[in-house]
């Protein structure tokens, strides 16, 4: 009996998604298991697998499943008579009696089910205890991007062998196996393909009468709030040190720095005097340091003038081209929105461009042997999205991983030699206080694009 319903559920489902002859025969080979059990317990069987299979489709679609699992049933009751009883037609005609009878119980139990979990936001799948997959929601079919149906009755190797299933989901559903599964985790985190943050839960057979219980949900935007506020928190903090020690720092650079130039003349007689254009040079070097650590813990308010974008984005390229045309770097400006007006103060944010472009031609510059062949160029487009001014800033550099974006507006992190890790987290900041914010999107080998949300005048 129990060799039965193992096989019973994976059978009938493979039967219901391709309804070929091929998976119709397997009815056969189980009616040919039967022996000495009652007709009762067959449709017992049937009834738990019609009510796993009608969890997972609409009302219409569990109409036809109930018509075709009829001739599963049916296939399956002609070899069990002609081989064990062949003259006798009285347990099959009961078996049908009781399928009929079975119809009403089964549709209720699935309207009662599926309207809770077809609506839920996490994806659900359930594994019975063999590893054959029992249930889908809405939700996952729509996370793995497959029709539920086609799913039911397949193991964990069926699933990554799905014909439709992306490469990108496979991997990641064996990644999942080799942390969850073979490792028992409860809890797990990570990203997929596309960037979305997903925490897949799961509960254990020993909870669940042996079945295996997986939840999936998107947490993307409780990430990004969880960043935003762990951002602000470590700006915060800077704010605290820099108020607490920048002060004290620069009046010993000024004396030191007035010390030198009066001990200038003698470093000349000696021959010395390298030495000091090295030690001012540095200590010019630590005051702006100093200077970029005060404006990215407390940037001043800012003092907003209404000014057309596209005029102050024709004198940041003004200031910027000379050391393109040097680098041998192509800048190409489009405005979609020629008279596109905001409110902002226009020294910060004017600072903001010049910090994204300064990087964008840094990273133009640090491309591969194998990129340099084609021309450097950095694309400047302004444009209306709903209420705001875009400003996008896309260059063809090195690009960046997932791991330095995350990073990127951190205060001291850089990526460069000679960075101080400021100049992106003041221009986060800055943003910020004007009412707008940042969109970032890299790939590495292919550049990076900035898209700058300003709330723009009516």
């Amino acid at each position: 009996m129990q060799t039965i319903r193992k096989r019973y559920f994976p059978a009938l489902a493979e039967y219901v998604r391709s309804g070929s002859d091929v998976s119709l025969f397997q009815a056969t080979e189980i009616g040919k298991l039967i022996n000495g059990v009652h007709p009762e317990e067959i449709i017992e069987i049937h009834e738990e697998t019609i009510k796993l299979l009608a969890a997972n489709m609409e009302s219409e679609e569990a109409l036809k499943l109930y018509n075709r699992s009829f001739v599963f049933l049916t296939e399956l009751m002609v070899a069990y008579r002609f081989r064990v009883q062949p003259g006798d037609s009285t347990e099959f005609g009961m078996m049908k009696e009781l399928l009929y009878n079975s119809n009403r119980s089964t549709e209720h139990v699935k309207n009662k089910y599926e309207n809770v979990l077809q609506h839920m936001d996490s994806g659900i799948a359930i594994f019975d205890n063999e590893g054959i997959l029992s249930f889908v929601n809405l939700q996952m079919a729509k996370l793995m991007e497959v029709p539920r149906k086609t799913l039911l009755g397949c193991d964990i190797l069926g699933i990554v062998t799905h014909p439709q299933l992306k490469s990108s989901t496979k991997k990641m559903i064996v990644q999942l196996y080799k942390e969850i599964v073979r490792r028992r985790l409860r809890y797990y985190e990570m990203q997929d393909a596309s960037g979305r943050h997903l925490l897949i839960t799961v509960t254990y057979g020993d909870q669940l009468d042996g079945d295996y219980l997986v939840s999936i949900k998107d947490v993307s935007e409780y990430k990004q709030i969880e960043q935003t506020a762990y951002q602000n928190d470590k700006l915060a903090m800077l704010g605290k040190i820099a108020a607490a020690i920048a002060h004290e720092i620069r009046n010993p650079l000024t004396s030191i720095r007035g010390f030198i130039q009066l001990l200038g003349p003698h470093l000349l007689q000696l021959g010395k005097e390298e030495y000091a254009r090295i030690i001012l040079a540095e200590i010019d070097r630590a005051n702006e340091i100093i200077h970029e650590f005060l404006n990215s813990s407390k940037p001043t308010a800012p003092m907003k003038q209404c000014v057309p974008i596209v005029s102050l984005m024709k004198e940041v390229i003004l200031l910027s081209e000379s050391e393109a045309l040097m680098k041998g770097c192509l800048m190409n400006f489009e405005a979609y929105e020629e008279r596109l007006e905001v409110s902002i103060d226009v020294k910060q944010v004017k600072q903001v461009m010049l910090n994204i472009l300064r990087n964008a031609l840094d990273a133009i510059s640090d491309r591969g042997v194998d990129q340099q062949e084609r021309q450097g160029r950095i694309d400047l487009i302004v444009h209306k999205e709903n209420k705001s001014a875009v400003i996008t800033i896309k260059d063809n550099g090195k690009g960046m991983d997932r791991n330095t974006m995350n990073r990127l507006f951190d205060p001291f992190f850089t990526t460069k030699a000679d960075g101080t890790g400021l100049g992106l987290s003041v221009s986060y900041r800055i943003i910020r206080n004007h009412g707008g914010f940042i969109k970032l999107n890299s790939e590495i080998g292919e550049g990076t694009e900035f898209n700058i949300y300003l709330p723009s005048l009516p």
